[in-house]
């Protein structure tokens, strides 16, 4: 369960690095890139730890797969109560389409 909380942080931290400063178009872009930056740093310090912790229980593509899904559903909360945009019936058929591949990827 670790796993899965730290790389829920990771994440949240992740789309912020990547994705806050488009709310802030009229800042220079190096102060979107330090920023960006700055905020990795503590994506960074969630993540290996996760990977680290979960290695054993997981292997290598199941953490891949997790983050993966974590990711879509972390951007898709974002997208919707940071950026403003809404979800349409395409991103939730490509959501369910992931799904079925984590599936396969945790079938024995």
């Amino acid at each position: 369960m670790w796993t899965i909380l730290l790389l829920i942080g990771s994440n949240i931290f992740m789309t912020f690095a990547w994705y806050g400063h488009l709310k802030y178009t009229s800042s220079p872009l190096w102060m979107a890139i330090l920023a960006s930056w700055g905020i990795a740093f503590f994506e960074y310090c969630l993540q290996v730890p996760a990977n680290r912790i979960g290695f054993g229980e997981f292997n290598g593509a199941q953490l891949k797969t997790i983050q993966e899904i974590i990711t879509l559903v972390v951007f898709a909360g974002f997208s919707v109560l940071y950026l403003g945009e809404s979800l349409r019936w395409n991103h939730a058929a490509g959501f369910a389409c992931l799904v079925a591949a984590a599936f396969f990827m945790f079938k024995a």
